[in-house]
């Protein structure tokens, strides 16, 4: 059996405080530039980027003082979408996939198996291989350990081993992932 275990997990979103939404007595000024203006109290810097027609942007909040940018905030907003694009794209998401097996799988099932395996692989994938021991098929631990050593040499051109072969209750299990050099684009 082939299962694809993908989790996806929300994370918060960071606010960004602009002008009156500073509630701080003195932050770091820098100008729109990139030179800094020093440490002011809150309401000149807003003065100061008001005078200007930008806004005041806390850049670091948790920085002592927080440091505060003089910029337009539209352009900055759309700057940092930019950023956060270009990271997305550049970003390699590995999924995790898991193969099955059971200690008397057939020859045939097993390289077909493995082949589904390989193609996860070039994909840039990690993959799961399972033993799935019913019954009295826990008596034979070593047809699955063999089984999964197999699997391994087989793959051991495009993949290595992330965690060693391992019995966890009734499944037997190992984790490999792709060789950087081995992978094909999408």
């Amino acid at each position: 059996m082939i299962q694809d275990n993908n989790t996806n997990s929300k994370e918060p979103k960071e606010t960004v405080r602009i002008n009156e939404e500073i509630r701080v007595a003195q932050v770091r000024v820098i100008d729109a530039d990139g030179t800094a203006l020093g440490v002011l109290e809150t309401k000149a810097a807003i003065a100061l980027a008001r005078s200007r027609e930008l806004d005041l942007v806390e850049i670091a909040p948790k920085a002592e003082p927080p440091v505060c940018k003089i910029i337009n905030f539209g352009k900055f907003k759309y700057e940092k979408q930019k950023r956060e694009k270009v990271q997305r794209k550049n970003q390699v998401v590995q999924i995790l996939k898991e193969i099955r097996f059971h200690p008397n799988t057939d020859s045939h099932d097993f390289e077909f198996k493995t082949k589904h395996a390989i193609n996860f692989l070039e994909e840039g994938n990690k993959v799961k291989a399972s033993v799935m021991f019913k019954g009295r098929e826990m008596a034979y631990t070593q047809l699955g350990e063999t089984l999964l050593q197999k699997f391994v040499e087989k793959i051991s051109e495009i993949a290595k081993v992330e965690s060693p072969i391992k019995l966890e209750g009734r499944n037997m299990n190992v984790i490999v992932v792709p060789v950087k050099t081995k992978l094909k684009k999408k």
